[in-house]
């Protein structure tokens, strides 16, 4: 059974940093498209960045996040990061991590949350000003 846990979410201030986590269990990472995505409070959910395992691990991020946020992976212990770093306001969000195993799902799909099979049970970023 392919299970994605995201942990590290919490309260901080405007231009501080989190790294979230997403482990996954029941795959390999060899073969595989993890999104993270985000839903703020009476918003749709976004696909703010992907890596894909299809392509050397190459990763993209969305407009609202690139220069800020960083998806990495870590093969060894099965987890992927998503490094934010001088967090805003409006980043305020609950985060979720996503697997796919299409080969196109990232980048061709990136940010398009029905592309994606499994997810994870979220984690809570609230950011103060």
């Amino acid at each position: 059974e392919v299970q994605l846990v995201e942990s590290g979410g919490g309260l901080v201030q405007a231009g501080d940093s989190l790294r979230l986590h997403c482990t996954g269990s029941g795959f390999t990472f060899d073969d595989y498209a993890i999104g993270w995505f985000r839903q703020a409070p009476g918003k749709e959910l976004e696909g703010i960045s992907c890596i894909s395992g299809y392509n050397g691990g190459k990763t993209y991020h969305s407009d609202s996040v690139k220069g800020r946020f960083t998806i990495s992976v870590d093969n060894a212990k099965n987890t992927v990061y998503l490094q934010m770093n001088n967090l805003r306001p409006e980043d305020t969000a609950v985060y979720y991590c996503a697997a796919d195993f299409g080969e196109e799902t990232c980048p061709t799909y990136a940010y398009d949350s029905t592309s994606y099979g499994h997810w994870g049970q979220g984690t809570q970023v609230t950011v103060a000003s």
